[in-house]
């Protein structure tokens, strides 16, 4: 890895979480998203991004404040949960399985457990069995299967299975991995698209979108991860397993042959002419690291994520605020559209920041 000092990677995480956790409004921006990209206390997947990270950093420093800040978060907008049960808001419940093992709550354990049998038993899918990826804005994505749903809920559904050493839920959580990576990734590149329309047979703009593939970078190790600590009720059909790995490596094989010399990725990855995207980039060198400390991706891929770190350092604002990380972004109409997608900080990049410069503080 290349030499940066520990003290440099604690303070730049420090920063991140600080403007992230306590940024105050009049630090955000003056744009008209503001306020659903820098408020924290929402029930949704832009702060459950924000709280995974916030849990990890506390979980992997040692820092208890930031465990207990992350538990003051739940209680404070719990109340939320019920009224905005879909796909894309069941990313904070991943980190009550965390905080059941912290604290012994027994509200952590049961409210997992409910809200991944809703999942399993009643969370509208597809015609080939993968979550639908509905939303908490008022828009219908009917038979629309989305990258983002790996991050935002399988992870969940994975954390509680271990949890729980539930047999049905761990399968699951891996049958919608390979789903996803089935329907998404193009056999070609080896990239995956950002969506797949079951309907229309297609994967509707077509675009090898830079966040989609970050979130499945990131997030198949950390789903991987959970469910092999939890032994016999974890990792199951070999066979699945033996495709899930073997899409990943030529997923991360294709990402790091599409790094830019800067140490970022393009915001979409086949066109490397189009803007740099930071929150994309931090989260794709943090699964390379995960993945290669899980033997999941050869060592030597770690290099790419070296190089990342110090690019996305580089982005980091003297008050803690990422730059470079574009706006909330579904299913555009074209490739090109994701180009023209706006630039300002959001919870989600401040928290896949904060992963990766949590990952590489494992490393130093």
């Amino acid at each position: 890895m290349f030499r940066l000092r520990r003290s440099d990677l604690e303070a730049a995480a420090g920063k991140v979480y600080s403007y992230m956790m306590h940024g105050e409004p009049s630090e955000w921006g003056d744009h008209e998203w503001t306020d659903w990209a820098m408020n924290i206390d929402r029930w949704d997947w832009n702060s459950g991004v924000g709280i995974i990270a916030a849990a990890e950093y506390g979980e992997v420093t040692g820092d208890e404040r930031a465990i207990e800040e992350v538990a003051a978060w739940v209680e404070k907008n719990k109340g939320q949960s019920d009224s905005v049960k879909v796909i894309n808001s069941m990313a904070p419940f991943a980190i009550f399985p965390q905080l059941y093992a912290k604290k012994g709550m027994l509200y952590y354990e049961s409210k997992a457990e409910e809200i991944a049998y809703w999942m399993m038993e009643q969370a509208p899918r597809t015609k080939n069995g993968a979550f639908e990826h509905t939303v908490t804005e008022n828009a219908s994505f009917r038979e629309q299967i989305w990258a983002d749903t790996i991050f935002m809920a399988v992870l969940f559904l994975a954390r509680t299975a271990r949890m729980l050493k539930d047999r049905r839920m761990a399968d699951e959580a891996l049958r919608q991995v390979l789903l996803h990576l089935q329907a998404l990734q193009d056999e070609e590149t080896g990239l995956l698209f950002h969506g797949w329309n079951c309907e229309a047979g297609d994967w509707m703009s077509a675009a090898r979108w830079n966040r989609a593939n970050a979130w499945n970078v990131c997030g198949i190790p950390m789903i991987l991860e959970a469910l092999e600590g939890a032994g016999d009720f974890g990792l199951g059909d070999p066979g699945v397993l033996e495709e899930i790995n073997a899409r990943y490596r030529k997923l991360a094989e294709a990402i790091v042959a599409r790094q830019n010399e800067s140490g970022l990725w393009p915001t979409v990855l086949d066109h490397s002419d189009y803007y740099e995207e930071t929150s994309g980039s931090a989260g794709i060198a943090y699964g390379l690291y995960k993945a290669a400390r899980m033997g999941l991706v050869p060592e030597a891929m770690k290099s790419s994520a070296d190089r990342t770190v110090a690019a996305v350092l580089s982005k980091i604002a003297d008050n803690g605020a990422v730059d470079g990380v574009s706006g909330g972004t579904p299913v555009l109409e074209s490739v090109e559209a994701y180009d023209r997608v706006p630039i300002f900080p959001t919870l989600y990049g401040q928290g896949l920041t904060l992963l990766l410069l949590t990952e590489a503080l494992t490393y130093e």
